[in-house]
């Protein structure tokens, strides 16, 4: 592969800058005000001599705590060209938690979004002497430590106007070998660990993406992940840069699909969580038609979903499939696919957890190929990927140019290549490396990989559960099964040490009331509706449905529907929508004794 191995994020926004000064650059979506690539680098210019004025240099770390808005990406750009180490933490993590990333980082600055995020930093703030300011977007001044983003920036403005070159200076100093930011792991088991990132990590990582996808030039992105997540940060910030894209910030992560009917992207990624309530709500939209419209519908998708097997196993398809395909595709599908702003995608992609193929499927009988990835931020996002041309349903794909894999005596994963990080900061400042002396990164994630080289993703190797009688289970494909009924949003099979498998079921709030609509059901909220007849008769269909798809051990021999939904702020899930196992189970001990006491 041609790699740019020589290109910074700087180099690329400035080259964007010469080459593309009037295209579209940053949007915020209802906003109304668009930055082009010029205004964009200006501002980064600006707000970066501001920075530097507080004393911000080459190597120092930032943290951000900000929601999507143009502010964050600006500040982040302007902390990279002097050298600085961006890293934008979860909004939703508790004191305790940002007290520790603030230590352990040694951020010398922490930009923080308005007072009341201010507020949940005061407390342990006098107890930080490395931080040398916090800057606060929607705020005034308030004197000591305390700085707003207005008068940073006004300040940086007023220097660069007064020594433009200096700025010039500073990021052609920088090295592809630098960091480019640092973004802590969830810590579903432990302690968050910093992975330092580094140019030529991010910018591999674009040039690979832009070899195995082809997307058109200059293409529309919508930005609705949080910038703490490896997936946000290289489509909303990295690739666009790259490719001199087009970014169009979401800011509420509920109006996404308005996001996609207003930007119509070329490429959607979604964490599974965000396509199972898409297919969800397609199902009970469809579920309330007229029964001709669904007919039609089905008969559209039946032969949708026969073109794509065909594809996926790269067999031909009879000239009269690919024409009655067409024909219903254009008259029929599309349409489903405009209304959610995904009718001129040409890659969509899944990851950072399992997604149950029934969704895929599903998906696919209506004209989006959700294609899974493999990664995680260790090895800059995606390490394998499947492609509209080659793809396993199932699997993950195949590795990234570059990039190789291969499996541990235990089934763990391996990779290897320039994808994979600096190493984990360490609290004196250092990096350690997280490499063998042979360059293999352990994963910690247990897979297959088949003839064709397609991995399978099985578990994570620490959340393998292992029955009484010493039969090894994997929870997640329990789960993954579950979790294909719209109505289920959440599941956790429970079964370590024990006699047999139960599950903890969390219903999905928004699809229940469609659901209980159908019914006949009067309108009441989870909780009652947990405790229904009905619906506990649908959801034991459910259980019985995947037990006829596991082995006899696997089988959930019994459940319990809860009354309340599972997020970030709650704490059985972190910020990026993983289990917290231990949590889970920590706090339903009782519930998960009661499943075992007949």
């Amino acid at each position: 592969m041609d790699t740019p191995l020589g290109l910074t994020v700087p180099a690329l926004l400035h080259r964007n800058a010469t080459e593309y000064p009037d295209l579209p650059a940053l949007t915020l979506l209802g906003a109304g005000t668009t930055r082009t690539w010029r205004q964009l680098r200006d501002e980064v210019a600006a707000l970066s001599r501001g920075l530097a004025e507080l004393g911000l240099s080459s190597g120092d770390r930032m943290l951000i705590m900000m929601s999507s808005r143009p502010e964050h990406w600006l500040v982040d750009l302007a902390a990279m060209h002097l050298g600085a180490v961006p890293s934008t933490v979860y909004a939703t993590l508790a004191s305790d938690q940002l007290r520790y990333l603030a230590e352990h980082s040694r951020a010398e600055i922490v930009v923080l979004e308005n007072e009341a995020a201010l507020a949940k930093w005061q407390p342990f703030l006098a107890d930080l002497p490395g931080v040398r300011h916090v800057v606060v977007v929607d705020s005034p001044d308030e004197g000591g430590r305390i700085i707003a983003l207005q008068t940073v920036a006004a300040r940086g403005a007023e220097a660069h106007a007064a020594d433009p070159a200096a700025f010039e200076k500073t990021w052609r100093e920088i090295r592809p070998e630098q960091p480019v930011t640092l973004l802590y792991t969830s810590g579903t088991t432990g302690d968050p660990k910093g992975v330092v990132l580094t140019h030529h990590n991010v910018v591999y990582q674009a040039v690979a993406l832009e070899n195995t996808v082809e997307t058109p030039p200059h293409a529309p992105t919508l930005a609705y992940l949080p910038l703490a997540h490896i997936a946000e940060r290289m489509l909303g910030i990295y690739i666009p840069i790259y490719r001199a894209g087009h970014v169009t910030i979401c800011p509420d992560p509920t109006q996404v699909l308005a996001g996609l009917v207003g930007v119509r992207p070329a490429s959607f990624f979604g964490v599974p969580r965000v396509w199972e309530k898409m297919v969800a709500g397609l199902q009970a939209q469809l579920g309330l038609a007229d029964p001709p419209v669904r007919a039609a519908v089905d008969s559209a998708r039946a032969v949708a979903a026969e073109v794509y097997k065909l594809r996926g196993a790269e067999q031909p398809i009879p000239p009269d499939l690919a024409a009655r395909h067409a024909a219903m595709d254009a008259q029929i599908l599309r349409p489903i696919r405009a209304k959610l702003g995904l009718d001129n995608v040409v890659m969509a992609g899944s990851g950072a957890a399992p997604i149950p193929v029934e969704v895929l499927y599903y998906l696919a009988s209506i004209g989006v190929d959700v294609l899974e990835v493999w990664g995680m931020t260790e090895t800059t996002g995606t390490a394998t990927i499947n492609t509209p041309e080659h793809f396993r349903t199932g699997s993950v794909g195949r590795p990234n140019a570059g990039m190789e894999i291969r499996l541990a005596g235990d089934g763990e994963i391996l990779v290897r290549g320039p994808l994979v990080c600096a190493g984990y900061l360490r609290p004196d400042g250092g990096v350690e490396p997280i490499t063998d002396a042979d360059g293999w990164l352990a994963t910690g994630d247990v897979g297959t990989i088949d003839g064709e080289g397609y991995l399978t993703i099985t578990d994570r190797k620490k959340e393998l559960i292992i029955n009484s009688s010493g039969k090894n289970i994997s929870p997640a494909q329990i789960e993954n099964l579950l979790r294909a009924h719209p109505l289920v949003a959440q599941a956790v099979a429970i079964g370590d040490r024990r006699p047999y498998v139960t599950a903890l079921i969390v219903l999905d709030a928004e699809t229940l009331p469609l659901w209980a609509r159908g019914r006949g059901l009067s309108p009441a909220p989870v909780s009652t509706l947990a405790e229904d007849p009905v619906l506990l008769a649908e959801i034991a269909g459910v259980v019985a449905a995947a037990n006829s798809k596991l082995s006899r051990p696997e089988q959930v021999k019994s459940f319990r529907v809860l009354p309340t939904a599972w997020t970030p702020e709650s704490g059985e899930l972190t910020p990026t929508l993983k289990l917290r196992r231990r949590v889970v189970q920590e706090r339903y001990a009782d519930a998960i004794d009661q499943l075992y006491a007949g």
